[in-house]
């Protein structure tokens, strides 16, 4: 089929005509899918159910003889330790084990920046004044929700095929000492999916910064989560950070929740030894203790870093029909029309489309009056504000496989209504 830009008004015309009466047909149907958050499907669940076999548990006891059913071991057991120093490459004593949510551990780290400093001997970020974090976009909506919350300021910056766009950051950090963060999702990125160069990795590491307590909270949320044979490769941002000699900039955060059970995981913050000393003295105040029976589980149950790949292996033989799938639908039905772009990751829980400008929001009402939700437009920016308003994220992994078809025709056939309503001039 010819691009919808190079076809005449009729023949625009005569698309939106065929269109709207595919739309009718879904419409009439009243149907109901959810692809609004990247959730793990009941399918996925059911591959960890082992976890709750009372037996993971014996005696209570970690390998060092601690009571797990007791008081203490407010930085985690040290089986957990190494375990998620084992995922991240780090030294156990570089971690902290705790819940199930690693953006609770998050919040809690930029809540006690804060309160108490970015580190030792360090000014606390609210004695400072207005702060800012910088936001590559699109990104995850939930960081961005955190420092909307908590009053820091938000600048956008475009993250391009291998990272944020490094010649805007560098600039940034260097000439304003307000700015005290940067969110990164550096592996099958929330949700483009891409994943940073070591030359992103390494002007992170090496970038002279105003602020001398300038923190890189770098989620790596989807560190094993791939679709196909191993996980993409990623410098660790703490070694070059270390060898940059800045080994205090980086605070990484994982979990286990897309890996066993999202409600019931474990997460881990990974850190200088220096930051990491710092932050368990504060904690220590907070909590007498994680659940350490659960990390006692997870240990047990996934036993080590290939144990954990092995486990993946089966979450990505549920997940790649089902991206397949979605992919599959997307070239049948928009290839060739110039409307829309759309990722191929190979990890990680989304799909990224962007629609020509000043449509997304539109498309994704539509997608609604016909059934389908997806995740609001405007949510993957700061504030919400898409400038463009093109992006979409659809998040294909809690619909049952039989059902993504269907869905993402819906969203399909809105795309080309939208699209074309655009062309030709009509509100």
């Amino acid at each position: 089929m010819k691009k919808y830009k190079s076809m005449s008004d009729e023949e625009q015309q005569a698309e939106l005509k065929l269109q709207n009466s595919r739309y009718e047909v879904f419409k009439s149907k009243n149907l109901s899918y959810d692809m609004t958050r990247g959730k793990p499907g009941a399918d996925q669940l059911d591959i960890s159910m082992a976890l709750l076999n009372d037996n993971l548990i014996g005696n209570g006891k970690d390998a060092n003889g601690n009571d797990c059913r007791n008081y203490g071991l407010v930085d985690g057991i040290p089986e957990a330790r190494k375990l998620f120093g084992d995922i991240l490459d780090v030294k156990p004593e570089q971690v902290i084990v705790s819940g199930n949510s690693s953006l609770n551990i998050m919040y809690d780290t930029i809540v006690r920046c804060l309160l108490f400093g970015a580190g030792p001997d360090l000014k606390t970020w609210a004695s400072q004044g207005r702060i800012k974090f910088i936001c590559p976009a699109p990104g995850y909506d939930r960081h961005f929700a955190i420092c909307e919350q908590l009053g820091i300021d938000m600048i956008t910056v475009e993250l391009k095929e291998d990272g944020p766009d490094m010649d805007v950051v560098e600039k940034l950090v260097s000439e304003d000492s307000s700015i005290k963060g940067l969110w990164s999702i550096p592996k099958y990125s929330n949700p483009t999916g891409i994943v940073y160069s070591d030359k992103v990795v390494e002007r992170l590491a090496t970038m002279k910064t105003a602020a001398n307590d300038f923190r890189i909270f770098w989620d790596d949320a989807y560190s094993v989560h791939f679709l196909n044979n191993e996980p993409a490769k990623l410098r660790s941002i703490l070694k070059a950070c270390e060898d940059a000699g800045n080994p205090d900039r980086p605070f990484v955060f994982t979990s286990t929740s897309k890996i066993t059970f999202p409600g019931a995981g474990i997460s881990a913050m990974a850190a200088s030894k220096k930051c990491i000393e710092f932050f368990g003295k504060l904690i220590n105040i907070q909590t007498i203790g994680p659940d350490k029976l659960n990390q006692l589980r997870h240990v047990r149950f996934l036993k080590d870093y290939n144990g954990i790949i092995e486990h993946m292996k089966k979450h990505a033989a549920i997940l790649k029909p089902k991206f397949d799938a979605v992919l599959s639908i997307l070239n049948k039905e928009l290839t060739g029309l110039d409307i829309a772009v759309w990722s191929n990751p190979e990890g990680g829980y989304f799909i990224n489309i962007d629609t020509i400008d000043n449509c997304a929001t539109k498309i994704v009402k539509m997608s609604k009056n016909c059934g389908l939700l997806l995740t609001p437009a405007g949510a993957t920016f700061p504030y919400k504000k898409d400038p463009k308003d093109t992006n979409i994220r659809i998040a294909p992994t809690f619909p049952p496989l039989n059902q993504l078809g269907e869905a993402i025709e819906i969203m399909c056939i809105c795309i080309k209504i939208v699209s074309l309503e655009s062309l030709l001039s009509i509100e």
